[in-house]
């Protein structure tokens, strides 16, 4: 009896051994469907259905699927279902995921270099940021995460972050002293707003209506399409477009996945991506002042604050950086002209 009750063991450890090794398996990202031909990607994000950004990589799974005629498909899954940004980061590590969308900021504690992004006032206006992304240090910067098993796809336009808040205004510097603003899981984000004075929360994207609402934050920074699509401007009514920063979006890939793929299947997925950078930077300008009448609309106030006080408020972290890699970034960003 002794003898059968430890083969039974055996069995289901061996049992759930393999079943393990078999779902780890499945989860890496050639993901191939029932249909060996097809290949299947699993893209996750923390946005809206509603959001350009979304609706950008849905464009970019058509295009894939039209550019493979069906052998490559790429399943999306918005909200934050498969966890917070620095979370699904993780799992494209492992290669439980092939394609993340991420904000630059959430990746500084993969790729540290991403910080630069976070400098406030970094770049001049949008042809600026834009020419910086398409030039050898945006190239760098998106290439930077391969060492850590991320391979950087392309760039998505997220405009700029400005606060929106419940009680009153962000017109001046002084504005946010003793207030407390959700921000991104980032070291430079948080340092931002301790620069000024206030209390940097980072709280999951997930979770910050209810946050704001139930008072646990003052308010958030945030762009004009994204304070729509979360339905924010519904608890926080004034909105100052102080412009602070201007952190694009990224879509990695999972290094793993990535030497997987045939070089076509790359060529594919590079193409779908670039074309889908040309078609959401159209869609970013649209959406952005159709974002800003709606929630006018709904009854936020809508402010222009004179940046050059909030400019000369966070050079201090300009000063902090110098003779870094971050401060060196920043001084080489500043330069192109």
């Amino acid at each position: 009896m002794r003898k059968e009750t430890s083969f039974l063991v055996v069995g289901l450890v061996l049992g759930a051994l393999l079943a393990a090794t078999a779902f780890i398996f499945l989860q890496r990202a050639s993901h191939r469907s029932g249909d060996a031909s097809r290949t299947v990607l699993k893209l996750a994000h923390a946005l809206d259905q509603s959001h350009p950004v979304h609706t950008a990589m849905a464009f970019m799974a058509q295009r894939l699927d039209e550019l493979s005629g069906g052998e490559m498909e790429i399943q999306i899954f918005p909200n934050g279902q498969l966890g917070s940004e620095p979370e699904t980061v993780a799992q494209l590590q492992r290669g439980a995921l092939a394609m993340v969308k991420t904000s630059a900021a959430a990746m500084e504690g993969f790729v540290p270099e991403m910080a630069v992004f976070g400098m406030p006032y970094l770049f001049y206006d949008d042809a600026h940021y834009w020419k910086v992304l398409e030039s050898s240090i945006g190239r760098q910067l998106l290439a930077a995460g391969e060492s850590v098993g991320i391979h950087g796809l392309c760039y998505y336009d997220s405009g700029s972050r400005s606060f929106y808040s419940i009680d009153g205004p962000i017109l001046r510097p002084e504005d946010v002293q003793g207030l407390k603003f959700r921000t991104l899981q980032s070291r430079m984000a948080m340092d931002l707003i301790s620069t000024l004075g206030g209390a940097p929360t980072p709280i999951p994207w997930g979770e910050l209506y209810t946050a704001l609402q139930q008072r646990m934050v003052d308010g958030a920074e945030n762009n004009p399409p994204s304070l729509l699509s979360s339905r924010h401007y519904e608890v926080a009514k004034h909105y100052s477009l102080d412009e602070h920063t201007r952190i694009p979006d990224m879509v990695i890939f999972s290094q793993v996945v990535w030497v997987s793929l045939s070089a076509r299947q790359q060529q594919w997925v590079t193409q779908a991506a670039n074309e889908s950078v040309s078609f959401q930077r159209t869609l970013w300008q649209e959406k952005t002042i159709e974002a800003l009448a709606a929630v006018e609309a709904a009854g936020v106030t809508i402010y222009y604050p004179d940046k050059a006080p909030f400019i000369a408020a966070t050079k201090p972290l300009y000063a902090q950086f110098e003779g870094t890699p971050i401060g060196d970034l920043a001084a080489r960003i500043r330069e192109l002209q």
